[in-house]
């Protein structure tokens, strides 16, 4: 109890920001709330608070040690076959029951079989997740890799603009943000943690990252192949984002829908561990009792926290969107930039992120540096966005600049900082940004472009929201080596003046 008192006084810390910078909003004319909506919104981030807190108290007892003892547990038994095909399934189910790629199979069924598309996303990250454990097996190099893999990209989105649907560009490319959920990530890049720790060399800091990353390019390649041999222009219906006066059975209604959600999900990874422990982990009852405690834990805690974001913050994120898009547009962008900022904060996602950077790393990347990096990027790729809603243009001038730049940059960075780079890519593009962020982009555009303009402009958020980490990580990693370097050569002048005399102290 006092680590979830403990837990619950940083999610509060978190989302605190966010929370007060839309009651200041709601006081001055630029935004009007009435009292149902008011109430609304302040339930939801009471709800959002303790989702947070329970969701990281139950990843650090269940959600990272699950993944570590399976991925170390499969390495042991040294059957490539058995690693490899056990893997594909785990990532192709957790996939298929991410709540958040239901949301977006729902949005997009009218157009294209929800159910194939929720298929091929499962079957791209599972595809992807071998590519990322033969990576750490065969000791090769992430950046490799993912040029690769993006150049594969680059030229199935020409083949979709030459189709003449680029309307499904931005939505291919935030289906790689979606399916890397607050579910999927802990137990993913546990996994990498525990098969890095067995299989890993002197390299084993660079290869424990980089499965997210890698799993974040199977969705993308799925819809851009869907969206190339699909003969229909993708059309998008704004939803009915309006506020319930019955704001108790809204939240009953919504919190009995995600509770089946995420039981189907935390279930299947359930399962998977169980089957795991009978056929070769062993764990001692002790630990299978604090790790179930923790999945309880996690499971109430994402309840709490998707329900919160789904009825509070969703109708608030649309209509605040939709006054603000009326307003100063010049507002709209900085409001952007400073509601990116706030977001990463209350991502969940996030904060087992950075614990675990600063773990494997040593301390090395710290969680403050990890944080600034992170609020940075994101607050850039919402303003961003925000421009590309005013001035109504392609999402092509934004994502193929802004990846090449991130994976040059990998060039010149140590290959811990890349592999860290493109995970934070996955797991900053969470469930506030498609709960909160993608709604507000979604009024501004009706307000300034109409219905028509949403797929196009709108969708592309969660995607840039994945890309700009990229950058801003990589940089941290070359401003480390530009300093040491400076450091050392200023340590080598200060022995070449020395007096012989003279005792150096460093």
């Amino acid at each position: 109890m006092k680590e979830l008192r403990s837990k619950i006084w940083e999610a509060l810390l978190s989302a605190l920001p966010i929370t007060l910078i839309v009651y200041v909003l709601a006081m001055t004319p630029l935004f009007n709330l009435n009292r149902v909506e008011l109430i609304t919104f302040s339930v939801g981030a009471v709800l959002l608070v303790l989702g947070i807190g329970m969701f990281n108290l139950g990843a650090d007892l269940a959600m990272t040690p699950m993944g570590t003892h399976v991925g170390a547990g499969l390495s042991r038994q040294r059957k490539l076959g058995l690693l490899l095909s056990v893997c594909f399934v785990l990532g192709m189910l957790i996939t298929i029951a991410e709540p958040d790629l239901q949301v977006l199979a729902t949005q997009v069924g009218k157009v294209m079989n929800g159910t194939v598309l929720m298929y091929a996303v499962g079957a791209g990250v599972g595809a992807f997740l071998l590519v990322a454990i033969l990576r750490i097996v065969f000791r090769k190099t992430l950046s490799n890799i993912l040029m690769l893999f993006y150049m594969l990209l680059f030229a199935l989105a020409l083949l979709l603009a030459v189709n003449e649907n680029l309307n499904l560009l931005p939505l291919s490319f935030d289906s790689g943000g979606v399916t890397t959920g607050p579910i999927t990530v802990p137990f993913i890049m546990a996994l990498g943690v525990g098969i890095s720790s067995v299989l890993g060399d002197k390299r084993s800091q660079e290869n424990s990252f980089g499965l997210v990353a890698l799993c974040s390019i199977g969705p993308i390649l799925a819809v851009l192949v869907l969206g190339i041999f699909s003969s229909n222009n993708l059309s998008y219906e704004v939803p009915d984002y309006s506020v319930s006066s019955d704001i108790l059975g809204a939240f009953l209604h919504t919190a009995g829908h995600t509770a089946k959600e995420v039981a189907l999900a935390l279930g299947l990874i359930v399962a998977f561990f169980l089957i795991c422990q009978f056929a070769f982990l062993k764990l001692p009852k002790r630990r299978l009792k604090k790790i179930a405690l923790g999945v309880f834990f996690t499971y109430i805690g994402l309840v709490l926290f998707l329900t919160g974001v789904n009825v509070g913050f969703m109708p608030i994120g649309y209509k605040l969107g939709m006054e603000l898009g009326q307003g100063n547009e010049w507002f709209l962008i900085g409001f952007g930039l400073v509601t990116g900022v706030l977001v990463v904060l209350a991502e969940p996602a996030i904060h087992v992120l950075n614990k675990q950077v600063e773990d494997v790393t040593g301390g090395f990347v710290t969680r403050k540096a990890m944080i600034t990096g992170l609020c940075i990027g994101v607050g850039a790729s919402i303003a961003l966005s925000m421009i590309r809603i005013v001035y109504d243009f392609s999402l092509v001038y934004y994502i193929i600049p802004g990846y090449f730049l991130s994976l040059a940059l990998s060039l010149f960075v140590p290959p811990v900082y890349t592999a860290i780079a493109f995970d934070s890519g996955g797991v900053a593009s969470g469930p506030m940004t498609s709960g909160f962020i993608l709604p507000l982009a979604t009024g501004a555009c009706v307000a300034l472009q109409g219905a028509d303009a949403v797929l196009r402009d709108a969708f592309g958020v969660v995607a840039l929201v994945a890309m700009t980490p990229l950058i801003t990580i990589q940089l941290l990693g070359f401003r480390a080596i530009v300093t040491k370097q400076v450091k050392e050569r200023m340590a080598m002048q200060k022995i070449l003046d020395a007096d012989d005399q003279q005792i150096i102290e460093f």
